[in-house]
């Protein structure tokens, strides 16, 4: 009986102290970590904002989802009322895992090893529709809950699905929803609340909610009407030739609109809901990430920075060979053909390499690479969606004994389809150089939009831009570049034709290109048609059936009205002689 009342009077004596330790020397930190143990914190997603296009129609969009979870120190047998037998009735959880299995895709046997586990947190689903998280909660199963998610949809499809990019289980991974991630997800919420020690929220507590603040809207610079039908074209023509890949890109010259991308369109497209499923070729834009050499395509940058430094004027008459030795280095034309007299516009009008040196010789090599620069070839190029578009162009020492000629006319150095498109945009918009871009806004959720927006740079002068559409006409009018013609409409442009480097040294191939502007008396709209690696003949390719079909579609998609004026294209032939069989 001692020992036991000593034991007794100890154990007193402990339960005492530690009574008056925690109300009496702390009771504010003792009551607060009991508070703390019963705090709960659940996080209120953002709804990730939009991708819409320039018209506000949605391209990727996010649609209301939920995870179904099971808490299985929660999950028990339990009792429901039954209307018809007009008394409750018991559920094991034998009977919950069954009728989850009939709603879930899973099976009963992974749902009761789930729900009876030894974890606080199981879950049995993911990403289920609201029809199917009204069909489990109508179970009022204890331990079964919902978790709103948010999951992304794509109503177009493959429609611009490189530009948009993609989701991962990790996050974003490419294009629009990996550059502009941090505008698109938002700020999360919390909800703060106390739970018992069966860990079910007391009703009475503690409750907050901090709600999240949604992500902004991207809207983008491209027309996905427009871009479907240039995907359309350029996958036709592509597998017309059965080419590596094929590219039409389309830019508004519009006052105000300078630079917009309205399309930019590959052969194959990825569907950002299943991008597996594509060629890792096309999952990124080709217009982006291919580079080549530009053939034909190149000599307008010589004829530009020619007239711009006064040395030739569009009707200075040349005597042009088929073949011409400079320095030791042979060039010829694509055809054998007798000397011709011609202008200095119908030697661009007929692409001739030779014609196009004996101008170009007129500067020095410095003067040309400055240009070339200037122009943008041989930087990297950006227009937001987090790749540069690369070209390569040496520095003159650096150049082998061919290269002061080949550089002329678009060989020896390499541009990208965006690289093209920028310098022909800037000679079609008044000799300025108006960035091109894709993103035109932020919108919150409010509406307040953010437009964004670069500065402009004057490259070369109005009257070298005016002087190279009268060539760009002449193109079409009767050059290389016929079949780019569009009833009522004064169009020009410029062919390309390049060799294409292979991966072991040489050329296997060609680049077939076509880049032109409508109407060339106000400038609306620039289309770019590449396809890389046609199978065939080289001179059986033709792009500019495709490039009609894309400005034709364009014109009339924006109203612009055909032209009323007669073409200004200067006499590529000299003399009485009228033309010159090719």
């Amino acid at each position: 009986m001692r020992i036991g009342l000593v034991v007794a009077l100890v154990m007193m004596l402990l339960l005492g102290g530690r009574l008056f330790q925690v109300q009496g020397l702390d009771p504010e930190g003792y009551a607060q970590t009991a508070v703390s143990e019963r705090m709960r914190t659940m996080s209120l997603p953002a709804e990730r904002g939009d991708i819409v296009d320039s018209q506000g129609r949605i391209i990727a969009t996010s649609v209301d989802r939920y995870d179904i979870v099971a808490d299985p120190r929660l999950t028990d047998d339990y009792r429901i009322w039954d209307e018809d037998l007009d008394l409750y009735v018991p559920v094991t959880v034998e009977d919950t895992a069954a009728a989850l299995a009939d709603i879930l895709p899973i099976s009963e046997e992974e749902i009761m090893e789930r729900m009876t586990d030894d974890s606080h947190y199981s879950v049995l689903a993911r990403s289920v529709s609201p029809e199917v998280r009204a069909e489990v909660m109508a179970l009022q199963a204890p331990g079964i809950f919902d978790e709103p998610v948010s999951d992304r949809s794509y109503p177009g499809g493959p429609v611009a699905g490189s530009i948009v990019g993609f989701l991962g289980a990790d996050g974003p991974l490419e294009g629009i929803e990996r550059v502009y991630d941090e505008q698109l997800t938002g700020d999360e919420g919390e909800r703060i609340y106390e739970v018992g020690a069966d860990g079910v929220r007391i009703p009475t507590a503690t409750y907050e909610d901090i709600p999240p603040v949604d992500g902004q809207d991207v809207r983008l610079t491209i027309d996905t009407d427009l871009q479907w039908f240039a995907q359309e074209a350029i996958a036709e023509k592509a597998n017309e030739y059965n080419a590596e890949w094929g590219n039409a890109t389309v830019v508004d010259l519009r006052e105000g609109h300078e630079g917009e991308i309205l399309a930019m369109a590959d052969s194959q497209s990825v569907d950002p809901a299943d991008p597996g499923a594509a060629d890792e070729l096309f999952r990124r834009p080709i217009a982006l990430t291919q580079d080549f050499e530009p053939g034909s395509g190149g000599k307008s940058i010589t004829f530009a920075m020619a007239l711009e430094e006064g040395v030739v004027s569009p009707t200075d008459a040349f005597t042009v060979p088929y073949r011409e030795t400079w320095a030791g280095e042979t060039i010829q034309n694509a055809r054998p053909h007798d000397d011709y007299e011609m202008t200095a516009a119908g030697i661009f009008a007929r692409s001739y390499n030779t014609g196009t040196v004996m101008i170009g010789n007129e500067l020095d090599e410095q003067t040309r690479y400055d240009w070339m620069r200037r122009a943008g070839i041989g930087e990297p190029l950006d227009i937001g969606l987090g790749i540069e578009a690369e070209s390569i162009l040496r520095p003159p020492e650096e150049w082998d004994a061919r290269q002061p000629m080949t550089t002329q006319f678009g060989q020896g150095y390499t541009t990208s389809v965006l690289h093209n498109v920028q310098l022909y945009q800037m000679l079609a918009n008044d000799g300025v150089k108006h960035p091109l871009r894709i993103v035109d806004a932020y919108i919150d959720p409010d509406g307040s939009e953010h437009s964004l927006s670069a500065d402009s740079e004057r490259v070369f002068s109005s009257e070298t831009s005016e002087e190279m559409m009268r060539l760009f006409e002449g193109v079409v009018d009767y050059g290389s570049g016929t079949g780019a013609a569009i009833e009522g409409y004064r169009v020009g442009g410029k062919t390309g034709s390049g060799e294409a480097a292979g991966d072991s040294g040489g050329f296997d191939g060609y680049t077939q290109s076509f880049i032109g502007m409508a109407p060339v008396e106000d400038p609306q709209f620039l289309v770019s048609v590449t396809i890389h690696r046609p199978e065939g003949e080289w001179g059986d390719w033709e792009v500019t059936d495709t490039f009609q079909e894309i400005m034709s579609h364009t014109l009339a998609s924006y109203g612009v009205p055909p032209s009323n004026e007669d073409s200004e294209a200067y006499d590529g032939f000299v003399g009485d002689r009228q033309d010159y069989p090719w």
